[in-house]
């Protein structure tokens, strides 16, 4: 099985490729020795030894122009496909790549331990697109097929834009291009500044009439972020706000679910009606609370209230966010105060601040601090890995009982 197809004409770029497949990965490498890439992918794939491969490698002295054109068509017609692109990683030039389908960036120098690297994450990625593609899979056509994981808080200021961006940069690394953001606080979204975004289409452009009929065209109105991630930002003025209405933001996270393995979203606080429409939609609800009595009472409020209108998503993660041991309250008092045990504990981060200043997520960098330890223990919780283990312990511990 030729897992690996490289097309290029350079003889010591395949010889580090193969090594670096023979050093631990499955599956062959079929090579094309050409700098010439077809006008039509079917062309190059009819002449292939055997099936349809994970990865695409467009290797030394192909012409970037011409990659891009291809990885374009690709995205579209082979959604599944990965394909790397062998070039120097400018920090200008990801962004058009990416933009153009291509899901990694290698250097021409990487030694074969770089390529093996690079070429398993591209198989995971290839991996997880392919099981969401698969009719015989949960999440058939017309149903969401990704983890719609939504962020929620009762109150202001406890940090849950910062904890979104977060899981989102996190699941990032794990499905690579397979993640989005949207921010429906939609007259004061930060998650554009969260991220050091700028972007020139917003959610106003993603609910149009357009956009709700059309994939492709929703696709287009997505922001990429250096992170392996899309991002989807609120409107910049409060006003469009009042022109989203429920409907459509339910169409919307129901078309991303299908596009993407996650997308998570980031919502203003309270219980607005765009919420209560996100949290319909989602597979997952992440509660955030702050270690103070204000947001206690809020969460536990507002999960009450959700609990009478019978909206709760199955799956939730309470996360106590900015712990803070000299605040008064233990973890054991929130606990026994909404009741619900707390999931994930993030105390109180200098780096945290720092880099929601600097619009730069802490996982977004290799930063030492305690509060990062608790922010990838969430980001696991969506991991399929975790959630299978989980799903485990719970089915032993229904059989014991």
């Amino acid at each position: 099985m030729s897992r690996f197809v490289l097309v290029t004409p350079d003889v010591n770029f395949d010889g580090r490729l193969r090594q670096a497949v023979a050093g631990g990965l499955q599956g062959g490498v079929q090579t094309f020795f050409t700098s010439v890439l077809p006008a039509d992918p079917h062309e190059l794939f009819a002449q292939l030894d055997q099936e349809f491969p994970e990865v695409l490698i467009l290797g030394p002295e192909v012409p970037v122009d011409d990659a891009l054109r291809l990885s374009t068509v690709l995205a579209v017609g082979f959604p599944e496909l990965s394909v790397v692109l062998v070039n120097e990683p400018d920090p200008s030039f990801i962004l058009q790549a990416m933009r153009a389908g291509i899901r990694d960036i290698l250097s021409p120098a990487s030694d074969p331990a770089q390529i093996r690297v690079l070429l398993e994450r591209a198989c995971q990625s290839f991996a997880s697109r392919h099981r969401s593609q698969d009719p015989k899979q949960p999440g058939a056509p017309g149903t969401p097929k990704g983890l719609v994981i939504g962020v929620f808080s009762p109150k202001g200021g406890v940090g849950k834009t910062t904890i979104a961006t977060n899981i989102a940069i996190g699941l990032g690394k794990i499905a690579p291009m397979s993640v989005v953001i949207v921010d429906l606080d939609l007259q004061f979204g930060d998650v554009a500044s969260g991220l050091y975004l700028n972007p020139q289409h917003t959610v106003t452009d993603a609910v149009s009439p357009a956009a709700a009929q059309d994939s492709l065209v929703l696709k287009a109105f997505l922001t990429v972020h250096p992170g392996s991630i899309y991002a989807l930002c609120a409107p910049p003025s409060p006003v469009e706000a009042d022109e989203i209405a429920p409907e459509q933001i339910s169409r919307l996270l129901e078309q991303l679910a299908e596009e993407f393995q996650y997308v998570v979203v980031d919502t203003a606080p309270g219980l607005p009606e765009i919420g209560l429409a996100a949290m319909e939609r989602c597979t997952d609800v992440v509660w955030v609370s702050g270690m103070d009595i204000p947001s206690v009472r809020g969460l536990r409020s507002g999960l009450d209230v959700l609990r009478q209108l019978n909206i709760l998503p199955e799956t939730r993660h309470v996360v106590l966010n900015m712990a803070d041991t000299k605040a008064g309250l233990t973890v054991q008092d929130v606990e026994s105060t909404i009741g619900a045990p707390v999931d994930v504990n993030i105390p109180r981060s200098r780096a945290i601040a720092l880099s929601t200043n600097r619009g730069i997520p802490v996982l977004q960098e290799t930063v030492k601090d305690p509060a990062t330890k608790g922010l990838r223990q969430l980001v696991d919780r969506f991991n399929p890995a975790w959630r299978a283990q989980a799903q485990r312990k719970l089915h032993r511990r229904v059989v014991v009982q």
